[in-house]
């Protein structure tokens, strides 16, 4: 599944149209985010998560969606189920975000 912008105009509505919801929260000038990237993108298009809605979030220029998972370091990833929060984790390391994302499956 392809890899979704969001920002605080369209956060709730994503979240409410999918149940199944992975969130990074990145900012530009952040080195780790972009690197992280190309792993978030192999990890929305793996067979086993193509239930799940993969969003980007810029955390700098969306400050509602970034209250709501509480983020404090970048990259920061959230998952939601059904509106709701369900974990996060603030990791540069693939299988840590694999893990969150597992616990959707």
């Amino acid at each position: 599944m392809p890899v979704t912008k969001a920002t605080d105009a369209d956060f709730r509505q994503l979240l409410d149209s999918n149940q199944k919801v992975v969130v990074k929260y990145y900012a530009d000038w952040c080195g780790n985010c972009r690197l992280f990237s190309p792993k978030y993108k192999r990890l929305s298009d793996a067979e086993q998560n193509q239930s799940i809605a993969f969003l980007d979030v810029n955390a700098e220029t969306s400050p509602e969606a970034r209250k709501l998972a509480g983020v404090s370091t970048l990259p920061f990833f959230a998952i939601f189920k059904d509106g709701e929060l369900l974990d996060t984790v603030s990791a540069s390391k693939e299988e840590a975000v694999a893990d969150l994302i597992n616990r959707l499956n």
